[in-house]
């Protein structure tokens, strides 16, 4: 019981001497106002004028064209960095995997296709059958709205 009348002696005198402390301290400086957002800050450059936009060269097209065929950056392209970029296209043709394509692999949208349209499976497509192979329309891209 006497430790606990203790303590609430140390915390009166602690709250006390907290809020004297707090009596002398200058009061707390006024909110500033918002700043507008619609007032931008504006700078005059005076006569300075910066660089120009790089432009997009016929030469650094050609360059980046380049660049994305030589793989190992040595500035020469080989004739498997030219053909390294239809190799995927070529594997995903290849169904056997034996790095020959005959004409099925080679033709396989159309044969999928045609499969696919062919519903009562005689191997022949009627005029409502050839219908469904006609290509989708592209679906259009929204315009910028930049």
């Amino acid at each position: 019981m006497l430790g606990g009348l203790a303590l609430a002696g140390i915390g009166v005198f602690w709250w006390q001497g907290r809020a004297a402390i707090e009596q002398g301290a200058p009061p707390p400086a006024p909110a500033s106002p918002r700043p507008d957002p619609m007032n931008l800050p504006l700078a005059d450059p005076g006569s300075q004028k910066g660089p120009l936009p790089p432009e997009l060269t016929e030469r650094s097209r050609e360059q980046q064209r380049f660049d994305h065929l030589d793989r190992n950056r040595d500035n020469l392209i080989t004739r498997n960095e030219m053909l390294a970029t239809r190799t995927d296209g070529f594997r995903k043709l290849d169904k056997d995997g034996n790095n020959l394509l005959t004409f099925e692999e080679w033709a396989v949208t159309t044969v999928d296709r045609f499969e696919g349209a062919d519903k009562d499976k005689d191997g022949r497509l009627t005029r409502a059958e050839f219908a469904t192979t006609a290509p989708k329309p592209a679906a259009k891209k929204p315009a910028c709205k930049c």
